[in-house]
């Protein structure tokens, strides 16, 4: 891989991830149009690095030249996906308390399929249960608000959280632009 394709992949998983890698968000899932080949290479790599810090990388689907690869820090999630309203939501759609994150995922994968995602998507990207169960009651449509996800309640606690997200997103960006790689941005200590 070039040092112009691991940039490039870099600030992709930068703009569409920041809130996860920073730590304020518990997954994020960013959609490639890159080589199988050297984008298995990249995230390899990644895994291998920030495996140490709590996160993964996970391709979830792939068709034609699109891979959809699934960020997430291992602890945010399981704490996540454990909380009692969460869990909930999931048990509509075949998920079982006894599974571990890892048997959720792989189910959650299964049931991917390009240009089509199931409903509990939202659950697995941290998003409001409120607004993922309005969503779909909805058809997508008639939304309070439409940011990093669709919102049908609270729409200004989810604009504190769009700010939060923008303001991880310019974090990373400046540090990616100061010369440093991901993995070095990532780990660098700054408040959000």
């Amino acid at each position: 891989m070039s040092e112009a394709e691991r940039r490039d992949i870099d600030s992709t998983l930068a703009f569409h991830s920041a809130p996860t890698l920073l730590g304020v968000k518990c997954a994020n899932l960013i959609s490639f149009d890159r080589s199988e080949e050297t984008l298995a290479e990249y995230i390899s790599r990644f895994s291998e690095r920030l495996s140490e810090i709590g996160f993964r990388a996970l391709q979830l689907c792939r068709c034609r030249k699109r891979t959809l690869v699934y960020i997430y820090n291992e602890r945010m999630l399981k704490a996540w996906l454990s909380l009692d309203h969460v869990s909930d939501f999931l048990t509509e759609y075949g998920y079982t308390a006894d599974m571990s994150t890892e048997d959720m995922l792989k189910k959650l994968a299964g049931r991917m399929s390009c240009g089509s995602f199931p409903h509990e998507i939202g659950a697995f990207l941290g998003y409001p249960i409120a607004d993922i169960k309005g969503f779909i009651s909805n058809s997508g449509k008639n939304c309070l608000l439409c940011g990093y996800w669709k919102v049908y309640e609270n729409a200004e606690k989810a604009r504190q959280t769009f700010k939060i997200y923008d303001r991880c997103r310019n974090i990373l960006f400046d540090r990616l632009n100061s010369g440093l790689d991901l993995f070095q941005a990532i780990s660098k200590e700054e408040n959000i």
